[in-house]
């Protein structure tokens, strides 16, 4: 058996249980923190104790150009993903500070770019080839390629344990790759996704359509998850989903980013639905297709801040709103440790 066709770690429902005990204790009307206390519940299930703890943050960057930004649905040139992975490298880029503030750890897993890099400290290379296939006119990857992509996201979630990973994204052109997936998931026509992605102005954004439709046509009726990856998906999108489905296996909480790993996300709960047991969503991307996207999500976006960047720096954003809600659930006092009287039965 595959490991992609693995189970999900259960959820540990004793310690969810006493979790919700103790939000009962607290000093404070039950129910008003809101989402925090929700958030302390959920996670005591997942990290299988009573006060769970996020100290230790995992950061994966998941790099690779597309070949689809050969019809011009781009406002940058392809060279970007390339010397934005430099500027990973260098410290330079959002999600190289966010994870500085927040003491996470941050690697880059470079897929394959048309411009060939140099070794850089802190990315690690799995080249699969310079640039996935031109979705418009032919499949994105094979099959073998998909696998590698997939099992680069397993890997890039074993190789450094933490209490809570990160999944970003960097690659011209992969919002028209995830668009064109969130279009066959959701079966919505394409106009009602389509968003301006790096900068596309209303002319750029109606040929971005046309370009997704033509790809559609092109792939058919097919609704499997896999096919639908190597079909219109790109590497990083399938490492994406590889690395989501890896950490519900692992047992390990996955902060979900904006509008492209949302899509990678809601591709691992098609192949196993357990897997949405172990997502929290960070924020609401200001991408238009984000909000058909969140009807299908089993959980509320914790912000809405109008961000579209990617890196998974959206979801760095969030982590100390997860932090707040873990030191609230174990350090506030029960009423009987502070010797408040409790509401009138």
């Amino acid at each position: 058996m595959s490991w992609i066709e693995q189970g999900a770690k259960p959820i540990d429902q004793p310690a969810q249980r006493a979790a919700q005990e103790r939000q009962q204790q607290l000093t404070k009307p039950m129910g008003a923190l809101g989402q925090l206390e929700q958030l302390a519940i959920r996670l005591a299930g997942m990290q299988g104790r009573v006060c769970p703890q996020l100290e230790r943050v995992s950061i994966a960057v998941f790099a690779a150009d597309h070949g689809v930004t050969a019809e011009g649905v781009s406002a940058y040139p392809q060279a970007v993903t390339a010397e934005m992975i430099r500027n990973f490298a260098r410290g330079g880029a959002a999600i190289s500070v966010a994870a500085r503030v927040l003491g996470a750890q941050l690697r880059v897993w470079n897929l394959g770019t048309v411009v060939e890099l140099e070794a850089l400290t802190g990315v690690e290379s799995r080249i699969i080839a310079p640039q996935s296939g031109n979705l418009m006119h032919a499949p994105a990857m094979t099959a073998a390629q998909l696998q590698q992509a997939l099992d680069t996201g397993r890997e890039a979630v074993l190789h450094t344990p933490a209490e809570l990973f990160i999944g970003g994204e960097m690659g011209i052109g992969n919002t028209t790759a995830a668009t064109a997936l969130a279009a066959a998931l959701l079966e919505q026509p394409v106009a009602e996704l389509v968003g301006p992605g790096t900068g596309l102005d209303t002319d750029g954004m109606s040929h971005k359509c046309r370009v997704i439709e033509q790809a559609l046509l092109r792939h058919g009726a097919d609704r499997d998850p896999q096919g639908l990856l190597a079909s219109l998906g790109g590497f990083e999108v399938a490492a994406l989903t590889g690395a989501y489905l890896t950490c519900a296996q692992q047992g390990i909480p996955a902060l979900v980013d904006g509008f492209i790993c949302t899509v990678a996300a809601l591709l691992a709960c098609r192949l196993n639905p357990a897997v949405a047991d172990w997502l929290l969503f960070s924020h609401h991307s200001a991408e238009p297709g984000y909000r058909l996207l969140r009807q299908a999500l089993p959980s509320t976006p914790l912000l809405d801040l109008g961000l579209r960047l990617g890196e998974g720096s959206g979801a760095a954003m969030a982590v100390p709103l997860l932090r707040m809600a873990c030191s609230l659930h174990e350090q506030m006092a029960t009423f009987a440790e502070a010797a408040v009287s409790e509401k009138c039965s």
